[in-house]
């Protein structure tokens, strides 16, 4: 692309913080709906399914409502209500904790790690398909500017 087609193009930006955070935002949406379409037949949102890999990980242990909600990758208001309708498909069960009667504590069951295993092979497989266009070198680069570009967010707690 020439010198004044790049000029042109920028023009329609007010900076280029816009264009590059409306360019994330994009590719952001675009990555997202491949997601949900491999999310979908199983009945699952993907902040549904953030639970869900969340729990996964703590296996046995399970983990209280606050500490979930502060792992998730998009910030979710209503968190009880969200973690309702998991435990109505007998995803999870939430219990009271032994040392402290207060805390509730979530876990997955034996269906909802059934329902996780079936997706790994097809989510797997579309995060292959949608970044193959990249080599590695090209996602490791990738992978560590967008580590840049949020630390200075996380370090003003705006995650």
């Amino acid at each position: 692309m020439k010198l004044a087609d790049e000029i042109k193009k920028r023009d329609r930006f007010d900076s280029l913080h816009q264009e590059v955070f409306l360019n994330l935002q994009r590719t952001a949406d675009r990555l997202g709906r491949n997601f949900e379409t491999v999310l979908k037949p199983a009945g699952l949102s993907a902040t549904q399914y953030n639970v869900l890999r969340i729990l996964r990980g703590t296996g046995e242990s399970g983990l209280p409502c606050g500490e979930i909600s502060a792992r998730m990758i998009t910030a979710e208001p209503d968190m009880t209500r969200l973690l309702d309708r998991i435990e109505a498909r007998e995803l999870i069960t939430r219990s009271r904790g032994s040392s402290d009667r207060r805390v509730v504590v979530t876990k997955i069951t034996k269906k909802g790690l059934a329902l996780l295993a079936k997706l790994d092979e097809p989510l797997r497989t579309g995060h292959r398909e949608l970044l193959a266009h990249m080599n590695n070198q090209q996602l490791k680069n990738l992978l560590q500017l967008l580590e840049i570009a949020r630390s200075k967010l996380v370090e003003q707690d705006l995650t």
